[in-house]
């Protein structure tokens, strides 16, 4: 049957020859033209801004006379001495804004995904709805929600809570504001819905009757998870974690108006060197570390996790 295809084909007049090769042709390119409207969205949203932003890190000057490039690589050394604290501390600040997030965002996603019924888009709409508030005005929020007198705060002093807070350094008086613990907590807010969301289309496609072999098979509830859902939904932790860690990381509202002198993160530093102090270079600079540094711990976490797909 090959060879008859083969000698037809073969056989065929010159003109259905280059129609064919025309239509081999159309079908290589097209994918290419499809992919081009976002290649060059990239371009100009991202590679663009990058190189200028590189290149503006290497100039000196003042906003005054004016900025030359200069190939002042040492601005790098001075950037790393001079924030290396707000660096670290916006770091960790992200890090365990992400660690709370999918603490709580991981049970609400599973219940969505598979114990909601027909309440799953009314909690969907729920989740997003904190998106139709301004990002500002939910950060505020929580100055009152954290405030001396509050329900929380009398129920963290009533229970101990804030003793504790206070003996691992997120809270350093008998106060929950203008501290770790707040903006931590704002950060956690805000950028929960980017982690539930992941979780739950992971989530909404596993299939229970996985669930339900592995209990057939004699595994209990936390066997079932830990070999079954848990793998499983990991594409969805992965994604989930990158979506609240990266833009936390840069983040300064939260730290700005839940914070305090001791909460500095660079995202803040960065806002303050542009604006106010106008050192253009260093704040470029410092953008450009925080940028390296993000993309270096993303590559080895996607890699650690097993899910060099999503890179």
């Amino acid at each position: 049957m090959a060879d008859a295809t083969v000698t037809k084909s073969a056989a065929a007049p010159p003109t259905a020859q280059r129609s064919v090769a025309r239509n081999r042709a159309r079908r290589n390119w097209v994918p290419y033209a499809l992919l081009l409207p976002g290649v060059l969205w990239l371009f100009v949203f991202f590679v663009l801004p990058m190189v200028t932003l590189a290149s503006q890190s290497l100039q000196e000057g003042s906003v005054d006379e004016g900025f030359v490039f200069t190939g002042n690589i040492g601005i790098y050394g001075t950037a790393l001495t001079e924030y290396w604290p707000q660096l670290l501390r916006s770091l960790g600040y992200a890090a365990a804004a992400t660690a709370l997030a999918l603490l709580l965002g991981y049970p609400l996603a599973y219940f969505i995904a598979q114990k909601a019924g027909r309440w799953k888009n009314v909690m969907l709409v729920l989740v997003i709805a904190p998106f139709f508030t301004s990002f500002l005005i939910r950060t505020l929020a929580w100055q009152t929600i954290l405030a001396p007198g509050s329900i929380i705060t009398t129920f963290f002093d009533n229970t101990g809570l804030t003793a504790l807070l206070r003996s691992v350094g997120l809270v350093e008086s008998t106060t929950l504001t203008a501290t770790p613990f707040a903006v931590i907590m704002g950060l956690t807010y805000n950028f929960l819905p980017f982690m539930i969301l992941p979780l739950y289309t992971s989530l909404e496609r596993l299939d229970p009757r996985l669930v339900e072999a592995a209990s057939d098979l004699y595994a209990t509830p936390a066997q079932a998870f830990r070999h079954v859902t848990w793998p499983l939904s990991l594409p969805g932790v992965v994604a989930g974690t990158l979506l609240t860690f990266i833009p936390a990381a840069g983040d300064y509202i939260n730290s700005k108006l839940l914070g305090s002198t001791q909460t500095t993160m660079i995202g803040q530093v960065i806002d303050s060197l542009f604006l106010r102090v106008l050192d253009y270079p260093l704040a470029a600079a410092l953008s450009f570390v925080l940028l390296i540094i993000i993309i270096g711990m993303v590559g080895i976490y996607v890699r650690k996790a097993g899910t060099e797909e999503l890179l």
